[in-house]
Order: structure tokens, then C-alpha cells, then sequence
């Protein structure tokens, strides 16, 4: 793996070691560190949860799990989750309790990195007795931070309370906010294909992009998910977090350096310019939707209004897309179009730049004048991690024709890449102090403050979403508000289509 280092020693604890995110996520991606040399013997990982029982529990749950993942022989016999695996103690208490702090307190001595793989609803709580106990002290020679996953508040002012909570206790550089989507590869390299390449950047701006697209499909359903979804919806799930983070990539002015503070100071000024819509603008840009009953990957999909634990008059969405617009120089006029569903046609996450149409073409006794595509850069996120450009050319033959062509990239052709899980980068630079891929108090207040207008008028008109069919590409609305600006979507799935997966 191409880190520089490996990392200092560290004791891991992980609040919630019992749930699907450690087994599924944070324990495969500390064992690829650990095989490709990054992360030594001298990590420790103290697991807590509310969960009765000791070491071998713990061990013994995550060797069943591994056991069924892996190519060829299962990750359970990898001699790296062996080794890491005698290193995993456990204990289990209310995290709303002293006792747990103080047990914790016993056990360490040195670097310390404290995973919060809970519900929102403990993030404060934890935080202050950590803070309490002296837990997030540090000192010359032990640094303590914390790292916490979505969802970082439900609405602004959630977020806003939760920062201040937050903050009072500990420092800002203390905080490791994620965003798993921006572990890809993929993410991170849109401000190396950006800055690192003078023909992409200098058609970076309102003068040559007519319009940016970015679509975060699911092709799963809510599941067992449905009282958290019912509470969340697609918007909250996915907009101000995931969705934002790859605009302000894509938005971000040019960093005077590479260090993690100059880069989110960008970021934020993206997420800081976004239009704050009066509750006219917002109704007019943005639509929701909820799929209804169908079948779905060959099996009968009941109506989301029908899932287990969703209140059968909910007006949750499982679907939204809105139009938005960053009010900056650069981007003074150029559209923003978010997507994002659940139970649709593919699993697709990807950012579509569209250039503007030629200014005028040349072949005036032919057709191809009237039916030349726009050049366009597709830079996939998920499943196929890559980049293509898509260009027009001439077609063999006496008569000038054009077609459109694609240059392709993808990962997986040029490097291998493995069963990464898109952790290994975040955990890294939390365990090295790397904030440059964490999200910061301001720009999480700042998304919020730019989808506040939404969430106000969704609470208030009364309406339901528009109904879809799973499997579809969502609601007819999606393709209205678009379509509107004389534009249309990039198909969902078309990249992985296009390579025959």
C-alpha cells in the first residue's frame, strides 16, 4: 500500500465492537493495514459494547464473520488477522455510565484513538465522560483523539448543538469527523486529476462546464432498516454528508498547500457559498420520491410505506434530487444536480462534468452540426472505480460522420487495488493525525444550512413523495426537473453496463 509510514503505536477502542460496522468495515480494513506493513504489532484494540462477555467473545464473533470473506482462503486463516487478532480485548458496560471510563482508564497508557461506531444519540454523552475522566488529555508524548461516524446531526441546528457539545470538551483537531466516501480511491483523486493536469483545470470553470451531475444510486432497499429510515430519509442520509463532500472536491478552489487545514478551508468556502433558497426557490428545486411495491433483483419488494417499523402514512423519501448552485466566481451560473435513491436500477455512484456545447462547427453541409454531444468527464466513485472522457470523432468512411468515443480508466486495469473497504485511508490518517479527508465544524454546519430550506418546506406542505417502481431510476419528477433545463441525466449504471460487468 502506498502510505510513507507506518503508524505509531496505538490503542483502538472502539464504542460498539459488537455491531456490524467493526465486524464488517473497521476489522478487514485494519487487517490490510497490517499487510501491507502499516500498522505494526503495537496496535491494541480494546473493543466496548453493552454486549455481555470477554476477549475470546469478541474474537471469536469476528472469526465467524471473516470467515466467509475473502478470495480463495477465507480472511479468517490471514496470518495478519491472526496476529491482530491476539491483540483484541473486550469488555462490556453503559456507555452512560462511569464505570466504563474508568475501566477504560485502567487499560490505557500512551496514544490513544477512540471509534464511535454507535447511534448519533451517544456521541455527546461519551465524548464529555471521556472528557470527565480525562480520557482525551493529551500530552507531548500521547496524543487522544475521536473518530465519529454519520450521521453528525439531523438538521442545523442539531448539528450545530452537537458541535458545541462537542467542542466545549475537546479540540477541534481532536475531532475526526468521516465520511467513508471519501476513503475511494477514486475521491481522492479528483484533486490530483484536477490540479496535477493543466487540461482539466483550466476548463475548470462557468466558461467551458455547462452543468455538473452527481448520482449516488443504491440498488438495495431500506431492509431491516426502516425505523432509522423512516426517521432519516434519503436527504438526511446522504446529501449533506456523501453528496456535498464530492461537490466540494469537485467546487474547491486550487489549495495553497496540500496540508489537511488549507484543503478543508476550501472545501468549507464551497459548502459556505452554496445558495440558501427562500422556501419558494427551495420547492421549485428539489423533488423526493419513495418506491413502491415491485419486484426487485428477482424477488417481490413490498411498498417502503409497507416495510417493517415505517409508519404506513409515512412521507419519508427514499429518493431526492435537487438542483443547487455555488455562488462563486468559478461557478457563477452552473447548475448542480444531486441524486440519490434507494431500490433503483444499479448500484452507481459517480460525478458527471458536461462541458459546453462547441460554439460553432465547421460542417455545414453535413448533419453533424446539429448532432454533436457535449464532451463530458465521468469520474465513478462505486463499483468500478475510474474515469472516462467522452469525446466525439470521426467515423471511418468518405462521408463525415462523427461518433462518440470514451477514454476509460479503471483502477482495477492499472493497479491492484484489492478488497479494499474504502477504510483503510481513514483509519490511517486518524491513527498518523491526518484531518484532510475528515469533515470540519463548519463545513457540516455549512450543509446543513444549504439543505435547511428542504427539510423546512418538506415539514410543512403536507405531500407525500411521488411513488417509483423499484428497480427504476426513480420518480418521473427527478427526470421534470432536470429535463426542465433542456438537460437530461446520465444513465444510471451506464459505466458499468459500458465495461460488460
Amino acid at each position: 500500500m502506498p502510505f510513507a509510514q507506518p503508524t505509531p503505536p496505538t490503542t483502538l477502542v472502539i464504542f460498539g465492537a459488537t455491531g456490524d460496522l467493526t465486524r464488517r468495515l473497521l476489522i478487514p480494513a485494519l487487517i490490510n493495514l497490517t499487510r501491507g506493513g502499516m500498522i505494526g504489532d503495537d496496535l491494541q484494540i480494546l473493543g466496548v459494547a453493552v454486549e455481555p462477555g470477554g476477549d475470546e467473545m469478541l474474537r471469536d464473533r469476528l472469526d465467524d464473520f471473516l470467515s466467509g470473506l475473502g478470495d480463495g482462503e477465507p480472511l479468517a486463516t490471514d496470518a495478519a488477522w491472526k496476529g491482530l487478532r491476539q491483540r483484541i480485548s473486550y469488555f462490556s458496560g453503559d456507555f452512560t455510565g462511569d464505570d466504563v471510563y474508568l475501566e477504560i482508564g485502567r487499560r490505557l497508557s500512551g496514544n490513544a484513538a477512540f471509534y464511535l461506531a454507535v447511534p448519533p444519540a451517544f456521541f455527546g454523552p461519551i465524548i464529555e465522560k471521556l472528557a470527565e475522566h480525562g480520557l482525551t488529555d493529551e500530552s507531548e508524548n500521547a496524543f487522544r483523539r475521536i473518530a465519529i461516524e454519520k450521521p453528525f446531526g439531523t438538521d442545523l441546528a442539531s448539528a450545530t448543538a452537537l458541535n458545541a457539545q462537542i467542542l466545549c470538551k475537546v479540540a477541534e483537531s481532536q475531532v475526526y469527523r468521516l465520511d467513508h466516501f471519501l476513503g475511494k480511491e477514486t475521491v481522492q483523486n479528483i484533486l490530483t486529476a484536477r490540479f496535477a493536469n493543466m487540461i482539466i483545470e483550466s476548463l475548470w470553470n462557468s466558461r467551458y462546464i455547462d452543468h455538473v451531475q452527481i448520482t449516488a444510486a443504491e440498488i438495495v432497499d431500506v431492509g431491516t432498516r426502516g425505523k432509522f429510515y423512516d426517521a432519516t430519509g434519503a436527504l438526511r442520509d446522504m446529501i449533506p454528508n456523501h453528496l456535498f463532500q464530492l461537490l466540494a472536491m469537485i467546487a474547491m478552489e486550487p489549495p495553497n498547500g496540500f496540508d489537511a487545514e488549507e484543503i478543508r478551508n476550501e472545501k468549507s468556502k464551497v459548502l459556505k457559498a452554496l445558495r440558501i433558497f427562500t422556501p419558494e426557490e427551495a420547492e421549485a428545486h428539489a423533488v423526493r420520491g419513495a418506491y413502491g411495491a415491485g419486484t426487485l433483483n428477482g424477488a417481490e419488494l413490498p411498498a417502503f410505506r409497507e416495510t417493517k417499523d415505517v409508519a404506513p402514512d409515512s412521507r419519508t423519501e427514499t429518493f431526492v434530487a435537487l438542483k443547487l448552485y455555488a455562488d462563486t466566481w468559478r461557478w457563477a451560473g452552473v447548475p448542480f444536480y444531486l441524486r440519490t435513491g434507494k431500490a433503483l436500477t444499479a448500484r452507481d455512484t459517480e460525478i458527471v462534468v458536461q462541458f459546453q456545447p462547441v460554439p460553432f462547427t465547421q460542417f455545414r453541409e453535413t448533419d453533424v452540426r446539429y448532432n454533436l454531444p457535449p464532451n463530458r468527464l465521468i469520474i465513478q466513485v462505486q463499483p468500478d472505480e475510474g474515469m472516462s472522457i467522452e469525446i466525439s470523432i470521426k467515423s471511418p468512411g468518405l462521408s463525415v460522420e462523427t461518433v462518440p468515443v470514451s477514454l476509460d480508466f479503471r483502477y482495477a486495469d492499472k493497479f491492484d487495488i484489492g478488497k479494499m473497504t474504502g477504510y483503510e485511508s481513514l483509519l490511517y490518517d486518524l491513527f498518523i493525525g491526518d484531518q484532510t479527508l475528515f469533515q470540519r465544524a463548519d463545513g457540516i454546519e455549512a450543509g446543513w444550512a444549504a439543505v435547511q430550506p428542504f427539510l423546512d418546506i418538506w415539514a410543512k406542505d403536507g405531500k407525500t413523495p411521488e411513488l417509483y417502481a423499484p428497480g427504476s431510476t426513480g420518480p418521473t419528477c427527478a427526470d421534470e426537473l432536470i429535463e426542465r433545463d433542456g438537460r437530461k441525466w446520465h444513465a444510471i449504471g451506464e459505466a458499468t453496463k459500458k465495461d460488460g460487468h
